[in-house]
């Protein structure tokens, strides 16, 4: 496996089984951006934006695939010419034989992903999603001869099925009778052609999420001894486990506001912080959503925050908090999403040593918050 070509495809494979695709914003563009699937990759950086500067750097640097948090295209690009700022990297992408990979919102609301970082770099203490992301499970009921039973749901669970959380191999039986009667053409398992039978078979149950429903489809059809596989999929409202968007979780001692921030500042190597509320208010129950998160402030309210610690906060938007009796700290988009850079590096680093990859993976150095404080 060592000595396997390594490819953008397996790169990508690798991104969208941490951070499914299925999992980031409908208006997001998460994937390859840029790049020939087939291209063999030996060194990967990893940066938060995909300006000129990383796609230069991992020309530098020999990097064949740059993996960024934020997406290089979001609209479709009506021509590709070197006076656009976004064709300009597109270009120096093609030209250097860089390819561009970016996972974005799919990464902010992972359960290992960007919010559970940022959580943990303020030493949040029990920290859960803030916005539990629903609609991505499904329940599986399929009908096997009870002697075939185990095989099936073995099958089901080495294909992904029947994960509950922390719990696998999760399922619930009942046995039944069965009818079917083959019909003319068909070559049945049990019974025969133009005859009732009448079979006792195990109903089976167990959840499967969305991005695994075509490979668990495809070991159920190979593993179930029926010629024709009776199977329901029924759509839950259930939530992710540990998915969704932003974090909120408490600290080990509340403390007053302003040590707070001072706090975020150190934890997240930013010049300053910007407060709503009182400085000298005590806060226990803290609320995080990295990059731009104001959109949380009613449901952190709701959640019983006491401050919402995010970016990118405009003036109507801290009038609203003010209004909740919600504290702010915004430290800025580019302060609660940079620690993803480093730490995506290392999660993809371990991922590509586990299946034996040779990879140089880096972090690019040279970003800077493009606000400066004066």
């Amino acid at each position: 496996m060592g000595t396997r070509t390594v490819r953008v495809q397996d790169l990508l494979g690798l991104l969208h089984g941490l951070y499914p695709p299925e999992l980031a914003e409908e208006w997001d563009n998460v994937g390859l951006q840029v790049g020939d699937p087939a291209a063999p990759v030996e060194r990967v950086l990893v940066a938060l934006d995909p300006g000129l500067a990383a796609v230069a750097a991992a020309s530098r640097q020999g990097a064949q695939l740059l993996v960024t948090h934020h997406p290089l295209l979001f609209k479709p690009l009506r021509r590709l010419t070197t006076d656009d700022p976004v064709g300009r990297v597109v270009w120096q992408a093609v030209r250097d034989g860089v390819a561009i990979v970016s996972a974005h919102t799919n990464l902010d609301v992972a359960a290992e992903g960007l919010n559970r970082w940022l959580a943990e770099q303020l030493e949040l203490i029990a920290a859960e999603p803030l916005q539990a992301t629903a609609g991505q499970l499904l329940k599986l009921v399929v009908f096997v001869p009870v002697a075939h039973a185990e095989a099936v749901a073995e099958a089901l669970f080495a294909a992904g099925a029947g994960q509950i959380g922390g719990y696998d191999q999760c399922s619930f039986r009942t046995t039944g009778l069965g009818t079917f009667r083959p019909g003319p053409g068909t070559t049945p398992f049990l019974g025969e052609t133009g005859r009732l039978e009448r079979v006792e078979e195990t109903r089976l149950e167990t959840i499967v999420p969305q991005r695994r429903l075509g490979r668990v489809l495809e070991r159920l059809i190979k593993a179930h001894p029926y010629e024709e596989v009776a199977y329901d999929l029924v759509p839950l409202a259930n939530v992710l486990p540990d998915t969704g968007l932003g974090r909120i979780g408490r600290l080990a001692e509340a403390l007053p506001l302003a040590a707070l921030a001072e706090r975020v500042k150190v934890a997240l190597d930013c010049q300053s912080v910007r407060l709503v509320g009182t400085p000298e208010r005590v806060v226990g129950k803290v609320a995080v959503c990295g990059g731009s998160g104001a959109g949380l402030i009613q449901e952190a309210r709701r959640r019983g925050a006491d401050v919402l610690v995010t970016g990118d906060v405009k003036y109507h938007e801290a009038r609203l908090a003010e209004d909740l009796e919600l504290a702010l700290l915004d430290a800025g988009h580019f302060a609660t999403e940079r620690l993803a850079v480093g730490k995506l590096a290392a999660r993809l680093g371990e991922e590509a040593t586990a299946r034996g990859w040779r990879l140089d993976i880096s972090i690019h150095d040279g970003e800077r918050d493009p606000f400066v404080v004066c």
